[in-house]
């Protein structure tokens, strides 16, 4: 086998030989209820880069999605004892809003992506920080639990927002894979300039990638404000690496046309056993932000395709 074809396997086998290695540090980490209290804990985060997935999928990048977030744990709060459960479907359409935004800017007045989603994370993290305050606020407990209760329960055994998280795999999985969008997404991913010639509408489905990007962020930060019985500005700072880290080591490359939504899920899945690992070994938060941003530049430099770069800039 060549290393072009190993390449791809490269994602889970990491995966699997991270978990054997935190196995024999610990071996309670290999328990069946372990390893789905894993898996809830990082649900959040995984949702945030599962939107992401369909930018970078292109050969954008997102950097938004941790200020939409914690702008919805704010405006999710607010809207709670106005709109009820219509809160949630209010935030969704913000987050979707603000994605469509970057989408535009990003295609229609030709500003690269970055610096697009970077200055709309701006207007987003402004909006929290007006619309709260600049404080923490605290939802109503019993207004929560009418609206949202079933977000904290667990099934079976099965926490909810697990099981949201692989609802939302499985949407975005049909999305890519069974829908004309997703194999658009993929043939602009691979060539936009052939995209293009094909008579593709490139920028609409560009900014529904950026669009659907803002609404994942948007139900991450719900499933924030609904754990954390309120919202904040900042609640969900220290997520944005980790989550671009997931895909990318998860095997979607910034240059795009591969890799894809499940590639997701095992990268967010690497990203939570070597966060199990660093807590095991006592590494401080701030220092496993260092580790991820080591993890970030060795992840882009081993997946990246230089065939589709002729500089770098």
């Amino acid at each position: 086998m060549t290393m072009d074809k190993l390449k791809k396997h490269f994602p889970w086998i990491t995966l699997i030989a991270l978990i054997g290695l935190v196995g024999i540090m610990d071996p309670n980490f290999l328990s069946l209820t372990n390893l789905i209290r894993l898996a809830a804990d990082i649900s959040t985060l995984f949702i945030m880069a599962l939107g992401m997935t369909f930018v970078i999928y292109i050969g954008g990048i997102d950097l938004s999605s941790q200020s939409v977030a914690n702008m919805t744990t704010v405006l999710a709060t607010l809207m709670l004892p106005i709109l009820g459960v219509g809160a949630a479907l209010f935030c969704i359409l913000i987050g979707f809003g603000f994605g469509f935004v970057s989408g535009f800017v990003s295609t229609k007045l030709k500003v690269p992506s970055f610096i697009s989603t970077l200055a709309v994370g701006g207007i987003a993290l402004s909006l929290g920080q007006y619309a709260s305050g600049q404080r923490a606020l605290y939802m109503n407990a019993e207004m929560r639990d009418q609206a949202f209760g079933w977000l904290v329960g667990n099934t079976a055994g099965i926490p909810h927002e697990l099981i949201i998280a692989l609802v939302l795999l499985a949407l975005a999985y049909f999305v890519e894979r069974r829908m004309t969008i997703g194999r658009a997404l993929k043939s602009i991913g691979a060539g936009e300039l052939a995209a293009v010639a094909s008579g593709l509408q490139v920028d609409r489905f560009k900014m529904f990638a950026f669009a659907l990007s803002g609404a994942f962020a948007a139900i991450a930060g719900l499933m924030f404000a609904v754990k954390l019985s309120g919202g904040s500005p900042v609640i969900a700072n220290g997520f944005l690496l980790p989550a671009i880290v997931a895909v990318l080591v998860g095997g979607t490359p910034l240059t795009g046309g591969v890799g894809g939504v499940l590639n997701t899920f095992i990268g967010a899945m690497i990203v939570a056993v070597v966060r199990t690992s660093m807590l095991y070994l006592e590494i401080k938060a701030t220092d496993q932000q260092i580790f991820f941003g080591i993890v970030l530049i060795v992840a882009i430099a081993l997946t990246i395709d230089r065939s589709k770069m002729k500089t770098v800039k």
